[in-house]
């Protein structure tokens, strides 16, 4: 019972973290964007949504699939960081699904969404406010996740690490395990 609540209040918190406070922030800035630069990525409201769509799907994808995964695989959750657990930490490392493509397929997905946001936005400051998000996580993901990772599951940490990309899914994957 008390795996099942953590994992709710894990859930929730990253859900009102991920999906609403850092989508409404970059929401804020694009409103300043606008007062600051009065300068137009997309002029086509169109166009806008037709590359930021693509985006929008393929956050909506990571997210859900690598929870899922997680979940149902790993048998742990994803609310966890600096070493606090928020929901029970993975037993199983998983290297299937959405992790076959990427190691942080949540992280993924979550910029994707923030690109998305921005590109629909029609902001600039939003973007450059992405790159500097997309910096922090990745410094966050080398110097903390990736060491518990290795601590967690050792070896095949390090044979899935070699195989699949950090954050990026841009490379041909090899045969995992």
């Amino acid at each position: 019972m008390k795996g099942i609540i953590r994992h709710i209040v894990g859930y929730c918190l990253g859900m009102s973290i991920f999906i609403l406070l850092i989508p409404f922030a970059l929401f804020e800035i694009s409103k300043t964007d606008r007062i600051l630069l009065n300068f137009n990525l997309i002029d086509n409201l169109f166009l806008r949504v037709a590359v930021s769509l693509p985006f929008f799907l393929t956050a909506v994808f990571f997210m859900l699939s690598s929870n899922i995964f997680l979940l149902k695989i790993g048998k742990g959750g994803p609310a966890e960081g600096f070493n606090i657990a928020i929901s029970p930490r993975t037993k199983k490392l998983v290297s299937n699904g959405p992790y076959s493509y990427t190691r942080n397929p949540m992280v993924f997905g979550a910029l994707s969404l923030y690109f998305s946001i921005a590109i629909f936005l029609n902001s600039l400051l939003c973007l450059i406010s992405v790159f500097i998000l997309l910096i922090i996580v990745y410094c966050y993901l080398i110097f903390s996740e990736e060491k518990r990772l290795l601590k967690d599951f050792g070896k095949d940490y390090q044979d899935y690490k070699k195989k699949v990309p950090m954050l990026f899914p841009f490379k041909k994957n090899k045969k995992i395990l």
